[in-house]
């Protein structure tokens, strides 16, 4: 199921602006990619773990984003600036009427002034664990929600292709009554085109009847029906309970497609395999619709 959340905000432990953003699409099972800035990979495990008591199918990919907006402080480097201010000062007297080092374009050299090291907070560390954690929590609802919303909308479309597959079933299953005739009528037909159209006394009435027996018995699609109707009302079951049908789903439809199959290859007329090739293509569509659902 597809789906799209974004979370941001500024971390209550400092100034740094954070957004988590998760982005989900079709898939036949769960696959969670992280993408964490550098220090953060000790949150996975925690996420995962959070993702996966939500979410059962589906390749969601979730990413964070971190902005410090406050400077770091800066230390002047003494030694680093000693040797400047020297290289500086000797290549001054080397040059007639120069000026002397100015003390702003010495502090712009590299290595004079460097980030204060501070020491590493745990408390704060902690803290900052939390409050992202907490966010992503927060970005995760909002993408079950995205996602409830997109299976609420596909609900009522493989309701409606449940629907038409039942009506096919019902079509089908007139048109299967008047097999067995237009089997005899057939098998007449080709004897008589065999015969030369002269049937008189050479093929007993009663063996005409045990062949039409047979070739009804070959292509009796009652058994076939009884499954897809029973697969239906499975079907509709499923979308009633919701949670986890995806699954399911996928099962179910691949039943539909193989009583279908048989129902065709068993059709003994035109308007039978008709109604059996647009039993198929409705069977196809919710197919493709049951691969969307969680």
């Amino acid at each position: 199921m597809t789906g799209f959340s974004r979370e941001s905000g500024v971390l209550p432990t400092d100034s740094t602006h954070y957004v988590w953003e998760l982005r989900s699409v079709n898939g036949r099972g769960l696959d969670i990619r992280l993408r964490l800035p550098a220090g953060m990979d000790a949150l996975e495990p925690a996420l995962r773990e959070a993702a996966g008591k939500r979410l059962k199918r589906g390749n969601i990919q979730a990413g964070l984003a971190l902005k410090l907006e406050a400077r770091p402080a800066l230390a002047l480097d003494r030694a680093t600036l000693d040797r400047m201010l020297a290289l500086a000062l000797e290549v001054a007297a080397r040059i007639p009427g120069s000026e002397p080092p100015r003390a702003e374009a010495l502090l712009s050299l590299p290595g004079v002034l460097r980030a204060e090291a501070t020491e590493p907070d745990e408390a704060a560390q902690a803290a900052q664990h939390a409050a992202i954690q907490a966010a992503f929590i927060r970005a995760l609802d909002g993408l079950v929600a995205a996602r409830a919303a997109e299976g609420e909308r596909l609900r009522v479309i493989l309701a409606a292709l449940l629907d038409e597959i039942a009506t096919l079933c019902a079509e089908a299953a007139r048109e299967a009554v008047g097999q067995p005739h237009a089997q005899r009528a057939r098998l007449l037909e080709n004897l008589a085109a065999l015969l030369d159209g002269d049937m008189r006394g050479k093929i007993p009435e009663e063996r005409l009847a045990q062949e039409v027996a047979l070739l009804a018995q070959r292509s009796d699609v009652r058994e076939e029906l009884d499954r897809l109707n029973a697969h239906l009302h499975a079907a509709r079951k499923l979308l009633e309970e919701g949670e986890g049908a995806g699954r399911k789903l996928d099962f179910l439809t691949q039943e539909f497609v193989r009583e279908a199959n048989t129902l065709c290859s068993k059709s003994a007329s035109v308007a039978l395999t008709r109604t059996g090739l647009a039993l198929k293509a409705a069977i196809e569509r919710l197919k493709e619709q049951a691969a969307n659902v969680e």
